[in-house]
């Protein structure tokens, strides 16, 4: 394969400020060629055999432009995954990494090509020298140790009641620190200094998954606790490679995240959020602080108004609390600022359903207890299901959500 490396990479995320005012009045046709282009450019700079070197413990790589080998990925199958079902893992091109520089990858997962999850996963956030140094991070700094997806809630391949067991799968590890939706390398003083490359990353892996599985369908695309926070945002970008498909789009644990302009500023200024903003049209007049979490929603409907999305939370998620906490939030009665939160969005005309479940657990993708949750008398994994397949539904929040006695610390 020809090396070429490009020291960003871009993707339906098309980014800048100043891009976007000079490219706000695009039409449609121009808009789908431009996300043409950058698919094919992604594809170039992902070709590089040379551009990131195999992840310690790595023994079967491919790299990150598949040749459409017999599985339908291109890529030689690794043991990793669950149930030996074929993930493989994918090495990045040199413009991927992680916060401390070190190499990116994703994972795999051929099966029915009309059919795509496209997953972010979560491991924290960081905004400050305390937060963000190796030593004492709140996040997930690099992807040493990663062994692929597990084999529970959505992985669990084996169990009939999965709605995703025949997708075809795209999982983007994290390690950035920024909700996937950094751009900038800051220096935080003291010797930190963090590689918030966390769109690069994603667009990546978001390019590489429309190259694979062009004729996809059905897409979803879900993220838990950080990846949830970012995947409103990346389900606007798929429609962009995917303008035909059904997307559906699950965020995980983060709903009690402000959409104040002054959270949105301070901590989107030190990750480079600015360089993610998307060039829709529909939202070209925003300002910054209209990007933030809550507002990433709304974003994406009006570029795409027949985006379906869905939420998940538990009402005293400590993960969440502790969180909201560092930031300045009251986390005392954390399901106050989950519901504030999930009542602006609709009332915003998006088409979302909520779950809100009882208790402290943080994420449920990931977890069987995906199968076995019920709040009410509903049953969480019908209600799921019910909503990747477009069916009607409602939101469903827990009567007695069973508040700690104090709050997190």
């Amino acid at each position: 394969m020809e090396a070429a490396e490009r020291s960003t990479a871009p993707s339906t995320f098309e980014r800048g400020a100043r891009r976007r005012r000079l490219r706000a009045g695009r039409s449609p046709v121009a808009s789908a060629l431009v996300v043409l282009a950058t698919v094919l450019l992604v594809l170039a700079g992902c070709s590089s055999e040379d551009g990131a070197a195999p992840a310690s413990g790595a023994d079967k790589v491919t790299t990150s432009t598949p040749e459409g080998g017999s599985n339908g990925a291109g890529a030689t199958p690794t043991s990793m995954g669950p149930s030996g079902e074929g993930w493989n893992k994918v090495l990045a091109p040199a413009s991927c990494r992680c916060s401390d520089g070190t190499p990116f990858h994703y994972w795999v997962r051929a099966a029915n090509p009309e059919k795509v999850l496209f997953f972010l996963n979560g491991g924290g956030a960081c905004f400050s020298a305390e937060t963000c140094a190796s030593e004492s991070a709140t996040y997930t700094v690099n992807l040493e140790g990663d062994d692929g997806p597990g084999d529970e809630g959505i992985f669990d391949l084996d169990n009939e009641a999965n709605p995703l067991a025949d997708y075809s799968m795209v999982v983007v590890p994290y390690c950035t620190g920024d909700l996937h939706l950094g751009t900038r390398m800051n220096d935080y003083g003291n010797g930190v200094e963090v590689h918030h490359n966390g769109y690069t990353n994603g667009s990546t892996a978001l390019a590489a998954a429309a190259a694979l599985f062009p004729r996809a369908t059905e897409v979803v695309v879900a993220g838990s606790s950080a990846g949830s926070a970012g995947a409103p945002a990346y389900g606007g970008g798929a429609h962009d490679v995917w303008p035909d498909a059904d997307i559906a789009v699950i965020a995980d644990a983060s709903a009690a995240y402000p959409g104040t302009p002054e959270i949105t500023l301070a901590i989107g200024g030190l990750w480079g959020i600015e360089g993610s903003i998307p060039l829709w049209p529909e939202t070209a007049d925003l300002p910054l602080e209209a990007w933030s979490l809550p507002g990433l929603f709304v974003n994406a409907a009006k570029h795409d108004p027949d985006l379906r999305f869905a939420t998940y939370n538990n009402a005293f998620d400590k993960v969440q609390a502790g969180f909201s906490a560092m930031i300045g939030q009251d986390a005392a009665n954390l399901v106050d600022l989950i519901d504030a939160n999930n009542s602006w969005i609709t009332e915003q005309g998006v088409d979302v359903r909520h779950w809100v479940a009882p208790g402290t657990d943080h994420t449920v993708l990931g977890d069987n207890e995906l199968y076995r949750q019920k709040v009410g008398g509903d049953s969480l994994i019908d209600w799921l299901t019910a909503f990747i397949a477009g069916e009607p539904g409602s939101d469903v929040h827990c009567t007695d959500c069973g508040q700690p006695a104090s709050p997190p610390s």
